[in-house]
């Protein structure tokens, strides 16, 4: 396993981390128990992923609590969340974010989480978040309950990181970790947040760098005509296997192979999170994530094509709200 810093929070982390939530929910969404999706965490704990990023919202910190007691607390770093308001955009009160800091240390079993986020944070409830909820948490930071705290973007309704940008703006000491949304056909974070977070110190969190888009047969051609349709793309990337040109000797394996690499090797991303529901898949991830940067020529192949899209494959997990 590879190590960094996650920005100046002193933290070392694992630069595949374990995410308990999006469409597999390590396991439970396909119908594995509590108790084999907790084996997947202790697997993925024995290749050296030390990173385990769960929330209230995905239903999992019992199992994560499950699997971490079998484990020196210090061997791992957990991230856990709380809303500041519902996907429709009705506020939380700060007493109900507090109660959840306290019942998200209950699921896990322990007194301190390690990085502890403020939730899919809308733009427009960006203040809300800062002015009122934020004093309320580091009081509780003040008591020993987390060490560092954290805010995460809510990608299908915040394609153009508004929130973060705010953030940037303002308020950019108040939290020493974000969690962005990049990958291969979503790149804006590389020039809109990864220079500040890098400048400032601020940890950075990947989600969405494999999502459906590359993972589910036949999404990315169509996603991908799509675009061509629309004169978003070149027609010469019509047809089944627009991203075939990653795929060669000395480059990718896979398209995701190339997805989780293109990431990792990004400057200033830190921790790429990965889902996954079966040991053979945990290995593929964490492999392909440990891999080697891409060919030069494909990054800038990649750039040249998709640099300008927004909003590229990031979708909701089904029957989960990321």
């Amino acid at each position: 396993m590879q190590y960094t810093s996650l920005g100046n929070t002193g933290l070392k982390v694992s630069v595949a981390g374990i995410g308990c939530g999006g469409h597999s929910r390590i396991g439970l969404s396909s119908g594995k128990s509590a108790v084999e999706s907790a084996a997947i965490i202790r697997q993925a704990v024995d290749l050296g992923v030390n990173f385990i990023d769960t929330a209230a919202a995905y239903g999992t910190e019992a199992i994560v609590g499950r699997a971490i007691s079998e484990v020196k607390r210090e061997e791992v770093v957990i991230s856990s969340k709380a809303r500041v308001c519902d996907l429709d955009g009705a506020l939380h009160p700060v007493e109900e974010v507090v109660a959840s800091l306290d019942q998200s240390l209950a699921n896990l079993g322990i007194d301190c989480i390690d990085v502890f986020h403020l939730h899919g944070v809308p733009p427009r409830h960006y203040d809300y978040a800062t002015e009122m909820v934020v004093p309320a948490l580091l009081r509780e930071r003040d008591k020993g309950k987390f060490s560092y705290l954290g805010i995460t973007e809510i990608p299908p309704h915040d394609p153009d990181h508004d929130m973060l940008l705010q953030m940037q703006s303002g308020d950019g000491d108040l939290f020493g970790v974000i969690m962005v949304a990049y990958h291969m056909l979503n790149q804006s974070a590389k020039d809109l947040v990864f220079p500040h977070a890098l400048d400032q110190g601020i940890g950075v969190l990947i989600m969405f760098g494999v999502r459906i888009l590359f993972s589910e047969p036949g999404r990315l051609a169509r996603e991908v005509n799509r675009l061509v349709d629309a004169g978003q793309l070149p027609a010469t990337l019509r047809g089944e296997d627009p991203l075939g040109f990653l795929i060669h000797d000395g480059g990718a394996h896979s398209v995701i192979d190339a997805a989780y690499r293109y990431c990792r090797h990004t400057a200033g991303a830190d921790v790429i999170l990965f889902g996954t529901g079966s040991a053979d898949h945990l290995r593929a991830n964490v492999n392909s994530i440990l891999g080697p940067p891409l060919p030069a020529k494909d990054v800038e192949q990649l750039e040249t094509l998709f640099a300008g899209l927004s909003g590229i494959g990031l979708d909701f997990a089904d029957g989960h709200k990321k």
